[in-house]
Parts: structure tokens; sequence; C-alpha cells
């Protein structure tokens, strides 16, 4: 059956912030089913970020000299001004350096630590699940922390910050890329083949901060639902997938994440 949120919703001051939790109930069920999996698959989105200060980089606060994110995270843009877009991706890294983990990132560190079968899908490219602790994940849109030779195509590690503008491969002297997944980019097969084994594998799939509405990841927890997973959405915003969504708490991902998973 459904749990939604239903009945009067709890709504309490926390450190000066308004969490909105569905009815104990629905907290306390989800917390019993958590307690019982042998294998969950958590995907998170933009919402866990924010609560340790990540800017989402698009949208009306996006701006930056007058671009738009969608207008430089292309191929076409690196092609065009690889030196514009570099600018713009060490200003991020900048931005992203000065950012630590939050509650909730720890605490989907700590389930992948204690829970049998675990698997993070993480749309978000700040590398702070990393940071956290996390090392069973698909970062399906890239990492910021990696760049990737044009011409070898090796990835690696890369934590500069200020970055040298233009970068180069130390291996064959080509020009390096943010190792992100651009504007008309796929995602890697890598990561497709992995995120779809968790999500129908899984007896628990848990979506974390994302609205859920850009694809493929718009379709993830119907895939979970339809290979029988109890699917838990956690999010600042009202719940966008009625029908698909056994339980929804809506709040900040780092008041309430750590209600859910008590190690």
């Amino acid at each position: 059956g459904t749990a939604g949120v239903g009945g009067a919703a709890i709504r309490q001051r926390k450190q000066g912030l308004l969490l909105t939790m569905g009815t104990g109930s629905t907290l306390s069920l989800v917390q019993a089913k958590l307690a019982a999996a042998r294998s969950v698959t958590v995907l998170t989105g933009a919402g866990i970020s924010a609560d340790s200060g990540v800017p989402t980089f698009r949208g009306p606060d996006g701006l930056w000299r007058n671009f738009r994110a969608e207008d430089l995270a292309t191929p076409e843009a690196f092609v065009r001004d690889p030196k514009l877009v570099w600018e713009w991706y060490n200003w991020r890294r900048e931005l992203i350096a000065t950012k630590r983990p939050n509650a909730a990132h720890d605490v989907v560190a700590q389930m992948e630590r204690r829970i049998e079968r675990f698997w993070l899908i993480t749309q978000n490219v700040d590398g702070l699940h990393r940071d956290a602790g996390s090392r069973q994940l698909s970062e399906i849109h890239g990492n910021i922390w990696k760049v990737r030779c044009t011409t070898c195509r090796q990835v690696s590690d890369n934590r500069e910050v200020p970055i040298p503008i233009l970068p180069s491969c130390g291996r064959c002297a080509g020009l390096l890329r943010p190792h992100i997944v651009w504007f008309g980019e796929g995602l890697a097969e890598e990561d497709l083949q992995a995120s779809d084994a968790a999500l129908r594998n899984c007896d628990i799939c848990l979506i974390i901060g994302t609205s859920g509405l850009v694809y493929p990841a718009a379709g993830f927890a119907a895939v979970a639902k339809r290979a029988g997973a109890f699917v838990v959405e956690v999010n600042l915003d009202p719940p966008q997938r009625s029908g698909v969504v056994d339980a929804t708490l809506q709040g900040r991902a780092k008041d309430i994440v750590p209600l859910l998973f008590q190690a």
C-alpha cells in the first residue's frame, strides 16, 4: 500500500530551519524498513549538497559573467573557447573546495558500511559523497575533481585550486577537460549498467534531494518500483512521483536522513 505524508504534518523549528516531515507513522515505517533491509540503493541530487552550501550553478542564480551554465557545459562551448569553460570550472572548484559533507552525506556513507548490499547513484559532481567516505557509487554526471584528456582519454584525479588554464595531460600533453557529462553527451555505459543492476535488486530505493524530472534519473524510481522495491523520497519540495513513491518525507536532507538510519 501507499504510505504518503497524510494527516497533519509535524512542523518544528530546528537550527533555525523549518523541518516538515510526514506523520510519525510514516517515519517509523521507513526506519523499520531500513533496519530490516539487506539491499539498499540511494539516489541523490542537488538537494543533499545544497545543505552543504553548494549552489546549483543553474537557473536564475547560476549566471557567471553573464553566461548561463547551459551555455558553458557543452562540448561545443569547449571546442569554441576552452579557456572560458575552464575559467568557469575553476570558479566552481574554488566555491566547492570550501564546502564539506553534511550529516546526510555522512549517514549515506554509514549505510554503505552497515548494509549487506548497497549502491549509491548520485547526480552531483561536487565529490562530497567521496569526501564523506562513500566508495560504492556511480557519479553518473561525473566529478569536478577529475579530468579527462581529450587526446589519450585518460581520466585522473585533480584537486588543484586554482587549476592551471589551460591544463595539459601529464602523459601525452593533450588538453584536459573536466570529467563531467555535459549537455548533449550520454552517460557512461558502465554507470548506467551499475545503476540499473542496483535499482533492480534492492529492497529499498531511497531518493534524496532530487526532483527526478531529468532523464535518465527520472526513470530510476520506476525501475526500482517495478522490481518490487519500497521507494522512499526525501525532498524539500512537494512530491513529484505520485504512484511510484511509497513514503514521502518533506524537509532538508541533513535533518531527515539522520533520523531514518540509526546505525
